[in-house]
């Protein structure tokens, strides 16, 4: 039985992953209709590839400075200030990291243009042969390299407003870079030589909107950012300690994406956009489970840490994995059955005809193998980063750079870029495996009955969901090249029968997440 602090705090972890998951869906909707208006106008081709290409760039640049190690390296230090220090102390030491990253980020977003065609005949030296596309991914590379001076700041406010348990602004500014490339692809596409430069400038614009969204918050919370270049200052010691490790295994992360791209890019032309669509499709739920509850948790697995409340750290975890499968569990079902009719709806249109559609849908079941492996991932690693061990992340990250290296060179010929995305779920699930081992050695076993008890309730449930889908099928069978009102249909009847089964399974089943979720919702609907 779960004392009542223990109970607090898994209340608050999970009402901060709605707010997360909420917040999320909002951006993940815009970024499929954003998705949606590039395949249209711009379709699946070399035009396409190369601009996936050169925004990936800066993209995998923020996940090596940005969340993918500042956010989560500052957190646990800037966490342990509040709770140790003065107020003003943990602000100073967020001016101090605040002016040594700009800094930092200035020159790298120099060097980036600078370097660009050689980092882009790295990324993709299939681009070589094709002079005009190598061309246009590095003039598009070198227009976007400036995003990763504004949303790796971001990133770090987006650490210092879920130290402070704010997670709204955070999770909705992705909006705005959406947002942006939508408006610049609908009024700018016809504007420039080549009209996909229309989406380059969308990401430029979408960083500085990202950025400014920030502020009014931080104002809020009495954070004012003042000129601090302390580069002796403690705070900034434990930061980089904890950091620089999270870096190489965020740059191992990072390579693992080249190493797909450079692979994909010898692949026959689409494939990038294939995999680039697939994996968008697999960030939908990834960004309002996964990313939602690891954001949401890792403050609370900070603030256990701080306190030396391991019992409490336990619990926690636990029920953040619990949360987890039940909101990942189903959604992979749901991805594998209906990868196809789900890429379809979405961008079987214009240009991108219905090959595509069937090309991308292989690989996002591929991509979908893996959902529950890239989701637990989240919660591992926010438990170790609340610990202050950035090092076992990075190990973990090296064996699972290598397995995908195996199985992408042994899949990619017999499978073409579905073999990719498999060989990347693959890697994942050996991630998972590894963390969970040393994690039971570092604080000792940390899955109990219930969460086992819980687990087999969820794909009970889950099967029975899955059943649901047959029966739609048999009933009225899938056509890809029906119209779109008929696809729509399809689409809207299995999602709702699914997800309905599945929570009147889960609710009878007693499966305490939903009844949690459930008390949520009551306790919001009948306050005053």
């Amino acid at each position: 039985m779960e004392n009542q602090p223990e109970k607090s705090e898994n209340v608050k972890v999970a009402k901060a992953a709605g707010i997360v998951g909420a917040a999320t869906m909002v951006s993940r909707v815009f970024g499929v209709i954003r998705d949606m208006v590039i395949a249209a106008f711009f379709g699946a081709n070399w035009m396409t590839d190369a601009f996936w290409v050169a925004f990936r760039i800066p993209n995998m640049l923020r996940r090596l400075l940005g969340e993918g190690s500042l956010t989560v390296s500052f957190v646990p230090i800037f966490t342990e200030y509040l709770q140790k220090k003065t107020k003003e102390e943990a602000l100073e030491l967020a001016s101090n990291a605040f002016t040594i990253l700009s800094v930092i980020l200035a020159v790298v977003s120099v060097l980036g243009i600078l370097l660009s065609p050689l980092i882009v005949g790295l990324i993709a030296p299939g681009f070589i042969a094709k002079p005009e596309q190598f061309a246009l991914a590095v003039f598009l590379n070198r227009l976007m390299f400036p995003y990763i001076f504004f949303i790796a700041l971001v990133a770090l406010c987006m650490g210092i407003l879920n130290s402070f348990r704010h997670f709204t602004a955070p999770a909705l500014s992705p909006v705005m870079l959406n947002i942006a490339m939508i408006a610049a692809a609908l009024a700018l596409h016809d504007t420039f030589a080549q009209p996909i430069t229309a989406l380059a400038v969308g990401v430029l614009i979408g960083g500085v909107l990202q950025l400014a969204m920030q502020w009014p918050v931080l104002l809020k919370f009495g954070v004012k950012f003042k000129f601090r270049f302390n580069v002796r200052h403690p705070g900034l010691k434990q930061v980089g300690l904890l950091m620089l490790p999270a870096i190489f295994g965020a740059g191992v992360g990072t390579i693992n994406v080249f190493v797909g791209t450079i692979l994909a890019s010898t692949l026959p032309g689409g494939s990038i956009t294939y995999l680039f669509y697939a994996d968008r499709i697999m960030e939908f739920p990834l960004g309002i489970f996964a990313i939602a509850i690891g954001t949401a948790a890792l403050p609370s697995f900070s603030a256990h840490v701080a306190a030396g409340q391991m019992d409490e750290l336990k619990s926690s975890i636990s029920f953040s994995l619990r949360l987890m499968l039940f909101l990942t569990i189903p959604a992979m079902v749901a991805l594998m059955a209906l990868n196809l009719p789900i890429i379809s709806v979405l961008f079987q249109r214009g240009a991108f005809d219905a090959q595509d559609a069937i090309y991308t849908s292989q690989a996002l079941f591929c991509y979908a193998l893996g959902l529950w492996a890239f989701s637990v991932l989240r919660v591992f690693i926010s438990s170790f980063y609340s610990l202050q061990d950035s090092k076992w992340p990075l190990k973990a990250a090296i064996i699972t750079l290598i397995v995908n290296v195996l199985f992408s060179l042994a899949l990619m010929y017999p499978l073409k870029h579905n073999g990719l995305a498999l060989a990347n779920s693959i890697s994942a699930a050996v991630n998972v495996l590894i963390l969970a081992f040393i994690l039971r050695r570092k604080i000792g076993t940390f899955l109990d009955r219930t969460f086992y008890t819980s687990v087999f309730k969820i794909i009970l449930s889950t099967a029975i969901m899955l059943g649901a889908i047959g029966l739609i099928e048999y009933f009225m069978p899938w056509d890809t090249h029906a119209g779109l009102k008929t696809r729509l249909t399809y689409l809207i009847s299995t999602v709702v029968a699914g997800a309905s089964v599945f929570f009147i399974c889960a609710y009878g089943l007693k499966s305490p997440e939903i009844h949690a979720v459930v008390k949520m919702l009551k306790k919001r609907l009948t306050r005053p």
